[in-house]
């Protein structure tokens, strides 16, 4: 039976995404800023797409970036990223990027609305947590956030080592159970 390429590579696609069991298909994270996480109580996540040159997409595809001073902020009704680094393209020419240039991003206007409103609340602000590719298309994953005092932060780490010792003991207790 005779099946048209087109077919067979859209029946290809489907099961990706089946197997992948996201509805958008497979996310392959290029940087992470793993800072926010412990400085910020995150609010609300919101994925964005962003506005890249050539040459910032190919070092995207390397895997090189830096989210870590990284800030969103709107500006007349949209949303930028600012001191992301995305360092040049290193088979570039004169049409290379800047690394630190602010980005826009790609957002549904009530997003930004809603951003904006709350970001001109006391305490919070927009941190970017990732960015990945998704279909072949850069995205952004950012957050809405609220600071963290000194002692948040170090229960949030006393919670993770509890979280991790009681790990370790069950898996202990399990082995024990096996071999015994």
């Amino acid at each position: 039976m005779y099946v048209p390429k087109e077919s067979q590579q859209k029946q290809q696609g489907t099961a990706a995404k089946a197997r992948d069991g996201e509805k958008g298909g497979k996310r392959k994270i290029v940087a992470q800023n793993k800072k926010a996480r412990h400085d910020y109580a995150i609010v609300d996540t919101y994925e964005a797409g962003i506005v890249l040159s050539g040459t910032e997409v190919k070092s995207l595809r390397e895997g090189r970036s830096s989210l870590t001073d990284g800030f969103v902020q709107i500006d007349r009704g949209e949303a930028w990223l600012h001191n992301a680094h995305i360092p040049e393209y290193h088979q570039g020419s004169w049409t290379n990027h800047s690394a630190r240039r602010k980005r826009k991003l790609l957002l549904h206007r009530e997003e930004i609305d809603k951003l904006e409103v709350k970001s001109q609340e006391t305490g919070h602000t927009i941190v970017p947590l990732a960015l990945y590719f998704k279909d072949g298309r850069a995205k952004a994953e950012i957050a809405l956030a609220r600071g963290k005092k000194e002692y948040d932060k170090r229960q949030t780490l006393r919670e993770q080592q509890d979280r991790r010792e009681s790990d370790r003991a069950i898996a202990a207790a399990k082995r024990r159970q096996r071999g015994a």
